[in-house]
């Protein structure tokens, strides 16, 4: 079987497994604690926040370790609105962001704040000008992701920072970076950003750690309430083994990046070429974030094509895995004006740095084949 659902989750690399095998095996102590083994503990932890920062260009006092992209986009989002209360309770973000920040947007709705979800072109896009526009004199907070999920969009951040700090510097400005970082550039201060998420199994780290970019002189609510660990951002004992797995594994991927875009790249432009010489299939991937290819057939469930392709050696993914178990369409797709045939047989294929050339001449023969299959079966029923 071939795995292609990259953009879900990764293999950690083989030196984060030895890593964190290593350090729970050697250096169990609490890094808050006086003694040695505390001291030991607080030692790789400091180290993987100075990891961490540099691979991101930033200060290491302004990373705030976490369990992942959910925790640190909600505590982004809950952070900034409760501790800014009192300048306003209006937020801006894009109809087709991740529902770890679609849905703590919702939520704090019901806490008496206000949200434009601005929407998207079709090809899944949102500009400087829209977000400046939505702005208002009680607006806090502007939170916009990288890259999307689903369909690989890539959001004209740099300018979209530039324009909102230019215009309205008390804003805060959060990145959803979860699907960028070691695949495209990162410029965190360049894009004027004050907090940045990230997650360490998306870029081949394990599970249960990530981290939140928080500006220096940038405060947020903490979520958590108990000790003083992360600045009082964050309470609660830090994970060491998971946190120096994840340093690794964002030093790994930061120092590839470049390499790893230029080989998905190719295989993407293969995959989009062959998508597009299928009739039943349409495209709602562009030439933007280079792991990811995704398509509709129209009238055909996303799962009978995936369980088509499953069976022939392909694993894939029918849109963001947070949501691929419910049986709606996908709210990105139909943000984009996809009607609810071409929404609901949505295919999303991500690739990662192990893939080969071989690879993806099996994905692409399994494609060809699945459709055959599917269409003779259409053209029987008819």
């Amino acid at each position: 079987m071939k795995y292609f659902d990259y953009a879900a989750t990764t293999p950690p690399f083989e030196e984060v497994i030895t890593t964190v095998a290593e350090i729970m095996r050697r250096h169990y102590g609490n890094p808050s604690s006086m003694h040695r083994y505390g001291e030991d503990a607080d030692k790789l932890l400091k180290r993987s926040r100075e990891v961490c920062a540099a691979a991101l260009g930033v200060y290491p006092s302004e990373i705030v370790f976490t369990s992942g992209a959910t925790e640190s986009n909600n505590l982004a989002i809950k952070g900034v609105a409760l501790q800014y209360q009192t300048r306003g309770k209006h937020i801006v973000t894009v109809s087709t962001e991740h529902p770890s920040v679609y849905e703590a947007c919702r939520q704090l709705t019901n806490l008496g704040f206000e949200v434009t979800f601005l929407p998207v072109d079709a090809e899944g896009h949102v500009s400087a000008e829209q977000v400046c526009a939505a702005v208002r004199k009680d607006t806090i907070l502007v939170s916009i992701m990288h890259v999307n999920n689903e369909t690989g969009r890539v959001q004209p951040v740099h300018d979209i920072g530039a324009a909102l700090k230019k215009q309205f510097p008390r804003i805060l400005f959060h990145i959803d970076g979860v699907q960028g970082f070691g695949k495209l550039p990162v410029d965190i201060r360049g894009w004027r950003a004050d907090l940045y998420s990230l997650s360490a199994h998306k870029l081949r780290g394990p599970k249960g750690a990530g981290l939140l970019f928080v500006r220096e002189g940038v405060e947020i609510f903490p979520l958590h309430s108990g000790g003083s660990q992360e600045q009082g951002f964050r309470a609660g004992t830090e994970n060491v083994p998971l946190l120096v797995g994840m340093s690794k594994a964002v030093r790994l991927a930061g120092e590839r990046q470049a390499e790893t875009a230029r080989r998905m790249t190719e295989w993407r432009e293969r995959v989009v070429a062959e998508v597009q010489t299928i009739p039943q299939l349409r495209l709602n991937s562009g030439e933007e974030a280079p792991h990811i290819v995704h398509f509709s057939y129209p009238g055909m469930k996303a799962e009978v094509l995936l369980h088509t392709l499953e069976q022939l050696g392909v694993a894939v993914s029918t849109k963001s895995a947070c949501s691929s178990k419910l049986a709606e369409p996908s709210r990105v797709l139909q943000a984009m004006g996809r009607n609810e045939a071409e929404a609901s047989g949505g295919i999303r294929i991500s690739f990662g740095d192990e893939h080969t050339e071989q690879d993806i001449d099996e994905l692409i023969l399994a494609l060809q084949q699945a459709v055959a299959k599917l269409e003779s079966l259409e053209r029987w029923k008819r």
